[in-house]
């Protein structure tokens, strides 16, 4: 759906036409009242499972804005999309520090979530050190950590980045992820 902002939007001009008191940054109560049941309309039922992809717009990258933290709030999982990482021309621009899935714990084996913990972690250590990598203050040696983050780096990279014609199979990103892992 494009956009669940657009919607909010637009519930809240219904809202405030008809008497509702501004709530939360100017949304009102019924705003926060019809998210649910439109977030929640995508799911399992008797006929099966559907899953759906919205897009919540969020002004000056503030993903705590009322519309995007309701949503995430309702939602098992999001993929946050980063202008930095586009600018940086690293495809799909998908922040993976910051992106969540509530799922994956059902739908992956323990070994898949500990190699997928154990990347997040050193993708998390080497942009903590970013920039101190980049203006070359970090020696080699202080922190074995850093160390094994800047080392991964390469391999987590060609895990993360594609173009779009591209297709890895996820036996291949398994393996992928696996490797990073051993090789620390």
């Amino acid at each position: 759906m494009d956009s669940v902002t657009r919607f909010a939007m637009a519930q809240r001009e219904v809202g405030l036409a008809i008497g509702e008191p501004p709530a939360s940054k100017g949304y009102t109560p019924s705003v926060f009242a019809l998210l649910p049941r439109l977030l929640e309309r995508a799911g399992t039922n008797e006929h099966g499972t559907i899953t759906g992809f919205f897009t919540v717009l969020v002004e000056g990258d503030d993903f705590n804005e009322p519309i995007c933290d309701a949503a995430r709030g309702i939602l098992d999982g999001h993929i946050i999309l980063s202008r930095h990482l586009a600018a940086r021309n690293h495809y799909p621009a998908i922040d993976v520090l910051n992106s969540v899935s509530r799922v994956m714990p059902a739908v992956t084996v323990p070994e898949h979530r500990a190699y997928a913990a154990q990347t997040r972690k050193l993708l998390a250590t080497y942009e903590k050190a970013r920039d101190l990598i980049n203006i070359g203050a970090y020696v080699t040696g202080s922190d074995p950590e850093i160390d094994a983050a800047i080392t991964a780096l390469p391999a987590i990279m060609a895990l993360l980045q594609q173009n779009q014609a591209e297709f890895t199979p996820f036996e291949k990103t398994q393996t992928m992820l696996e490797a990073i892992c051993i090789a620390k």
